[in-house]
């Protein structure tokens, strides 16, 4: 079958009555799921409606690999979807220009003289996707990104990219207006020493600029009021003294005033900002003990529509009145489930609303406001599970050693009674991440599977202000451990799980808490797994040190330790004294493969239990369902082994 033909069925299939009141899932009496059910990549990634919400641009799941299709919403069945080909290259991003015209950000993996280079392009592409128009692929350095789109109706975008792959004049990004429709070019901004980020106002003219020396590691804000003088450095930070700009993000024809994130209370709030003489004004907006995450601009740029926030799950505090009063219709209309719009038209009166829990995938629905506020089902994000209600999901909050208080997710099995449950501890990546109570397929798989599940928001974890965050300086594999295990004795103390039956899993930051919790901490864990993870932090920083700004995460990699040969798990394999199972993708160009290759090499040749898996085309996340699926299959066999729920 052709797979235009596949993806209408399935969203034929899909589509759904108009729905005032979604009712709750009853719930079932527990069973497994098949692994493929959880390993499913989400059917639609990222959808975009068009500025006249007609069409939907979004990343598709077809046959366990991601592409890019624009689908029809009201004629499906007579205009097929059309699928974007983009070849060996990732694509990065997709937003449309106007009704007819899209831009996609594309990447590869390049080798240039002996060196490896991750490169970006751009490319317009025509709604029926019948036209793919490159923008200065044959020329340019690494990057190129797009910091404007028209809001006229015109194809044109700003793009901001280099002429050169190496250091030297032509290295700095120059901004050039192009036309995507035809891929004419042409220069509206020569590049600047240490310029590597533009900005442009709702009008499309370049005002900002942000530099940065990595030779001592200082930053420097330019500034303009118009799209036509001369920039001058309106602000200087120092990183080795830990100093961040205050960054204007709304830039308006009233060349005084603007918005700016600020944490004069050690929090991320919204403020108001002066651009006269860079003041940080009065708060327009922030929330009790966490930060703000993002800020959601008007379809044309011009002003905040609404600021996002996580507590216990992300949330969106809409100062847009039109938006606010929809949002209250929507959670009037889904319950006890959660509707978060993603993506609105033009005119913001059609939308595409993703509605779920923590406990279930979401589906996407239409909603139109002018059409008597209807709601209709668009897509299940995973038609194998679609509303079901899985595990049931919460936040709570327990004291460190030292008193710290922390966050932290738990994932319980259905319907089981929640006393000595058997635990998986699965912290998070980053380190400067973290969890909240939303859907995570990994957590719903071994939930499926018996275990309890914690994900704690350790020390160093985001989200919580920078006193929290900073109490992560210099604690990998030490407090950040702490906190992790800390979790366990709390969990055993409120009588939810046992204490004797508990595993680590986690992948990247977290794969490398795995290692470190079966090297120093084995008599807490029956066992370990680790995804991707970090085992030698010196040997990092050779890695990062290949790339543009190596002072930088040379300095971010000795922050994270007193001595990192001491905390680094490759260094300590005798020490290991629980099993564990090592899995890498091959692909992977954030943490070599190398990470685990060593450290699986060392614990075979000190005799530990060690099993290793690579997939050879696996990357840092799990962007195929190969992969997903060989991973969890790998995990369960590896968890009946060693700790049996």
């Amino acid at each position: 079958m052709p797979a235009a033909y596949f993806v209408v069925a399935l969203l034929t299939a899909q589509l759904g009555p108009i729905v005032a009141q979604a009712q709750p899932t009853p719930v079932t009496a527990p069973a497994k799921r098949p692994v493929a059910d959880f390993a499913r990549l989400p059917f639609m990634e990222g959808p975009e409606l068009s500025p006249d919400g007609t069409r939907v641009a979004a990343k598709l799941a077809i046959d366990g690999k991601q592409v890019l299709a624009i689908l029809n919403l009201f004629n499906p069945d007579k205009i097929p979807p059309a699928f974007v080909g983009v070849g060996e290259n990732d694509l990065i991003s997709w937003q449309w220009v106007n009704d007819a015209w899209l831009v996609i950000g594309l990447g590869n993996a390049s080798v240039y003289d002996g060196e490896d280079f991750y490169v970006t392009r751009i490319a317009g592409v025509s709604a029926d996707a019948k036209t793919i128009k490159p923008i200065a692929f044959r020329e340019g350095g690494q990057s190129a990104y797009v910091i404007w789109t028209a809001h006229d109706g015109s194809p044109r975008v700003l793009m901001a990219r280099q002429k050169s792959i190496f250091l030297g004049n032509d290295f700095w990004p120059v901004v050039e207006d192009v036309d995507v429709s035809t891929g004419r070019l042409r220069r509206v901004l020569d590049g600047q020493p240490d310029v590597m980020r533009w900005y442009a106002d709702a009008s499309g003219a370049v005002r900002m600029g942000i530099g940065y020396a990595d030779s001592n590691r200082t930053s420097r804000l330019l500034y303009r009021p118009d799209g036509k003088g001369y920039f001058r450095t309106i602000d200087r930070a120092n990183n080795r003294r830990d100093e961040r700009l205050t960054v204007p993000f709304l830039m308006t024809s009233d060349k005084t005033k603007s918005m700016t994130i600020s944490a004069p209370d050690g929090f991320d709030t919204l403020h108001e900002l002066d651009l006269g003489n860079l003041t940080v004004g009065k708060r327009v907006y922030g929330v009790e003990g966490y930060d703000i995450d993002n800020v959601v601009m008007t379809p044309d740029g011009s002003a905040v529509a609404g600021v996002g926030f996580t507590s216990d799950r992300y949330r969106m505090h809409w100062m847009d009145p039109a938006l606010a009063g929809i949002q209250k219709l929507l959670d009037t209309a889904v319950g006890d489930r959660v509707a978060s719009i993603v993506s609105t038209s033009r005119d913001q009166k059609k939308m595409l609303v993703r509605v779920g829990d923590a406990s279930q995938p979401g589906s996407i629905y239409y909603y139109d406001a002018e059409d008597s506020g209807s709601m209709k089902l668009f897509a299940y994000l995973n038609g194998a599970i679609r509303s079901a209600r899985l595990g049931p999901v919460g936040t709570f909050r327990y004291k460190a050693r030292d008193g710290l208080s922390i966050e932290a997710v738990l994932t319980l099995p259905k319907g089981r009674d929640p006393k000595n449950l058997p635990l998986i501890v699965m912290p998070h990546g980053g380190p400067e991440a973290r969890d909240s109570a939303s859907y995570d397929w990994w957590a719903q798989f071994l939930a499926d599977r018996g275990y309890a599940v914690v994900q704690p928001n350790y020390r160093g974890s985001t989200g919580y202000g920078k006193k929290f965050l900073d109490a992560g300086d210099g604690e990998w594999g030490l407090k950040m451990q702490d906190d992790l295990n800390d979790a366990v004795t709390d969990l055993a103390n409120r009588g939810i799980v046992d204490s004797n039956r508990v595993c680590i899993v986690g992948a990247s930051y977290g794969g490398y808490a795995a290692m470190r919790g079966a090297q120093r901490d084995g008599t807490k864990f029956r066992c370990a797994i680790s995804y991707a993870g970090v085992s030698d932090l010196n040997g990092m920083i050779r890695y990062d040190s290949k790339f543009l700004n190596a002072n930088a995460a040379r300095a971010g990699w000795r922050q994270s330790a007193p001595d990192l040969k001491a905390v680094s798990p490759v260094n300590h394999a005798a020490d290991f004294s629980t099993p564990i199972l090592i899995m890498h993708g091959k692909k992977d160009l954030r943490v070599p493969v190398a990470q685990s290759r060593r450290m699986v090499n060392r614990l075979k040749a000190a005799g530990k239990s060690v099993e290793y898996t690579e997939q050879p085309e696996g990357d840092h996340h799990f962007t195929r369902e190969a992969d997903r699926v060989q991973f969890l299959e790998a995990i369960e066999v590896f968890l009946a082994k060693h700790n049996p729920a």
